[in-house]
């Protein structure tokens, strides 16, 4: 998967298009990701001490990895990433800028 913990990405479909939002988790082997504050959902959540009141929690869901772009970090713009080799190290680079990503 091309986008890593702590990218911070932008919306490209569904209800929450054009929002960006740093990615939270990664989870590669469905092909998803969990984005700060998009894709929200309400959770009712039960009172769990005696005189505590039950409360709605909206918690971040997992969204398809393919929904999302990455915010470069030295141009801005909404790219696809692709890979270089240095130094026998593969670097992720904007296919926009054509900058590193790390």
């Amino acid at each position: 998967m091309k986008i890593r913990k702590g990218d911070q990405v932008q919306i490209i479909s569904g209800k929450d298009r054009g929002k960006r939002g740093k990615v939270i988790r990664v989870l590669p082997k469905s092909g998803k990701l969990v984005v700060e504050g998009i894709n929200l959902v309400k959770k009712h959540r039960r009172p769990r001490k005696g005189g505590e009141k039950g409360q709605r929690v909206e918690i971040p869901t997992p969204l398809a990895s393919s929904k999302v772009k990455l915010i470069c970090p030295h141009c801005g713009k909404p790219t696809r990433v692709g890979y270089k080799i240095e130094k026998s190290r593969k670097i992720r680079m904007c296919k926009v800028c054509k900058g590193d990503i790390q």
